[in-house]
């Protein structure tokens, strides 16, 4: 999958802005205003803030539009758990250690993403806001939990691949944050990418009957 990186250079650190996978949560204009504006062009100057403040601020985008490369050679690290944080009326936000399946056979190391799960992202499996022309309606609870309990012995990353024409299966130790306060365990499950369940945020074949399409 080629994506196409912007990159903004100060004296610490390299910013890299992926804008296909910017959906807006503004965690980055909110943050640091100073750096981002996007009233300016080039709307992104990471001189106008210490290394540390960057990297605090960026660190909270949810999707992983905005990641960072230091100068020194240091990386991001991941959070100590993985969570799904399941956004009523929009996408899943992942975050931890994860290792996501992409269509054509590559492998993305990622730290943060924002998955679609209203069938209609054009960029798929990430989120690119299409929700919301779909009207895509969801409370972002759980209603009959399918989340498979943990047998010990997971790996610490959180493997996400997305079935051909079907669910995105997850396997590996993770936390799902509802948007009622709720939240579960495990360590495997099978979430909705279509949009149609009845039983969202997980998958109940609805896919099949519905004619989803989608690598």
């Amino acid at each position: 999958m080629t994506r196409k990186i912007r990159t903004y250079e100060a004296e610490e650190l390299v910013v890299d802005y992926d804008l296909k996978r910017c959906i807006h949560a503004e965690e980055c204009i909110h943050g640091l205003p100073d750096v981002f504006d996007a009233e300016r062009r080039p709307w992104i100057d990471p001189s106008k803030a210490g290394a540390a403040d960057l990297m605090r601020t960026i660190e909270r985008c949810p999707t992983g539009a905005l990641h960072y490369r230091r100068t020194d050679g240091k990386v991001e690290q991941p959070r100590a758990s993985n969570t799904v944080c399941i956004e009523a009326d929009g996408p899943l936000y992942v975050t931890g250690r994860l290792r996501i399946a992409l269509p054509g056979g590559e492998t993305l190391d990622e730290t943060r993403v924002a998955l679609c799960r209203c069938g209609h992202s054009k960029d798929k499996p990430f989120c690119d806001n299409s929700h919301v022309e779909a009207g895509f309606a969801d409370a972002g609870t759980i209603v009959e939990n399918r989340l498979k309990p943990s047998e010990g012995g997971e790996t610490y990353a959180l493997e996400i691949s997305p079935a051909a024409n079907g669910p995105m299966l997850v396997r590996g130790s993770v936390k799902i944050l509802c948007s009622d306060g709720a939240s579960a365990e495990g360590a495997s499950c099978a979430f909705c990418r279509c949009g149609g369940s009845a039983n969202k945020p997980f998958c109940d074949g609805t896919h099949n009957s519905i004619g989803f399409e989608a690598d």
